[in-house]
């Protein structure tokens, strides 16, 4: 697949994948898995911040998992060193969502990033996944996000 010209048709941009903020690797391969550090909610104005419940709505919130699933991507394009086709599949997302202890949305914040990995990578986009709310996160952004690929 060439996922370049997936995200264009999609009218989306593969931004660069981002570099580890502390003492962590971006993505660690074992095997055919291949293991992506949580990426956080970045835009092209820059960090994607706010709390679910209180200044930000769940429609804000599923475009900043948007961003989230694109950092991953990108992160995976790196891995593979721009061959997109030995990505076989998305396994699974672990979601995190900077919320208000009474949000209940957090599905439907993750789902911005589940919804684009089916948009993008079709049948092999859909995965295993868990969405979960979290008293801060790091910065203050919205969303963060890992992810588990299946290579070929």
């Amino acid at each position: 697949m060439d996922l370049s010209a997936k995200l264009v048709d999609l009218g989306l941009t593969l931004p660069a994948a981002p570099a580890p903020a502390a003492n962590y690797v971006p993505f660690v391969r074992s095997g055919t898995q291949l293991f992506i550090s949580g990426q956080i909610s970045n835009g092209p104005d820059g960090l994607i911040c706010g709390k679910l419940g209180a200044d930000m709505t769940t429609e804000e919130g599923a475009k900043a998992a948007e961003t989230c699933a694109l950092a991953l991507l990108a992160q995976a394009n790196a891995a593979v060193d721009g061959d997109f086709s030995k990505v076989k599949r998305l396994v699974k997302l672990v979601g995190f969502v900077n919320s208000t202890a009474d949000f209940t949305e957090q599905p439907k914040v993750i789902n911005g990033a589940s919804n684009l990995m089916v948009k993008v990578l079709g049948d092999a986009g859909r995965h295993a996944r868990s969405a979960v709310s979290a008293a801060s996160l790091p910065l203050g952004v919205a969303v963060e996000i890992e992810a588990v690929f299946e290579l070929v």
